[in-house]
């Protein structure tokens, strides 16, 4: 099989493990052949954990979790150093769990700013620096980071300049009546050991993946229809009044960058070399509405970024 075909068996896959979330799914594997780090809300029992557990388990990956609290401290993301006085060099840096190739940050807004900012540094870097020397992650590295759309309390909300860093935002909303008699089915084959175990895919079909993504034209009308859509975002009052009334700032260059990629990925997962309109409309949502930041009278109004974003593509021509 070639890479494609690949990577439909391990979207496949992963489908038969979380049933009636198809559209997640997809967005995640767009997210991770795009190279990027994903921020999923949802409220518990959704799957967003097990959606994870079933790419490690589909992919040879090694997977790590860390469950955000309080009291939990930079170090024990990034790992430290240790003082062994037996040894020549005395101090070992034992890493922590941020060195595997998936990493689940779940509740990531149950710990303290300095905590997230360790998170997102290696994220962005790809690195960490721990007593002067510097680790790098592994070539294939996803961080998934969870919250709880409902409980704020004692929380530490991400700032809006970190949020930035994820490449999409994907909202876990409740499977239909018929997908949740499908995971009771699943849940009790599970349960008596009925399932069976693939083969898992190998980590260079997703690095020959990415090389192929990268061959993805790009036309110069699609070019200036991603751009105007984020100048859209910062002008508003030169595209729609209502859009003027509801952003405050819109988003950064790193937007442009990750509308692109993400529709790159899309096309090509649709068996084209070029980029159409309709990828970009697709991903836009995902990749613009935690980039978003609305005004007092939007949140008065409980305008949400999808329906700003729903009136950015009415508002914006295609070319």
């Amino acid at each position: 099989m070639n890479a494609l075909e690949e990577i439909k068996e391990l979207q496949k896959r992963i489908n038969q493990s979380i049933i009636g979330q198809a559209g997640v799914v997809e967005k995640i594997l767009v997210v991770f052949l795009a190279d990027g780090n994903l921020l999923l809300e949802g409220l518990p029992g959704l799957a967003k954990t097990r959606a994870i557990k079933s790419l490690s388990k589909e992919l040879k990956a090694s997977l790590s979790r860390i469950q955000f609290t309080p009291d939990l401290l930079p170090s024990d993301i990034t790992g430290t150093e240790i003082f062994q006085p037996e040894l020549k060099d005395p101090f070992v840096f034992k890493k922590g769990p941020i060195f595997a190739n998936l990493v689940l940050a779940d509740e990531i807004n149950r710990a303290p700013a300095k905590v997230q900012a360790a998170l997102l540094e290696a994220m962005e870097e790809r690195q960490v620096t721990v007593a002067g020397k510097t680790y790098k992650m592994e070539d294939l590295f996803l961080v998934m980071a969870t919250q709880n759309p409902v409980e704020q309390e004692g929380t530490y909300p991400l700032p809006e300049a970190q949020m930035d860093r994820f490449l999409m935002k994907i909202l876990m909303e409740y499977p239909d009546s018929e997908s949740e008699e499908k995971i009771l089915e699943l849940v009790s084959a599970e349960s008596r050991g009925e399932f069976i175990s693939n083969e898992p895919i190998s980590q260079e079909v997703v690095f020959k993946a990415r090389e192929e993504i990268k061959q993805v034209e790009v036309s110069k009308a699609s070019r200036k229809y991603i751009v105007d859509l984020i100048n859209a975002t910062r002008n508003a009052s030169k595209y729609s009044e209502d859009l003027d009334k509801w952003i405050d700032f819109g988003a950064s260059p790193r937007g442009t960058i990750a509308l692109e990629k993400c529709a790159r990925v899309m096309a090509w997962l649709n068996e084209r070399t070029y980029i159409e309109p309709d990828d970009i409309r697709y991903v836009i949502h995902e990749v613009l509405r935690h980039r978003l930041i609305l005004s007092y009278e939007a949140n008065a109004q409980r305008i949400s970024p999808d329906m700003v974003i729903d009136e950015l593509l009415r508002s914006v021509a295609v070319l």
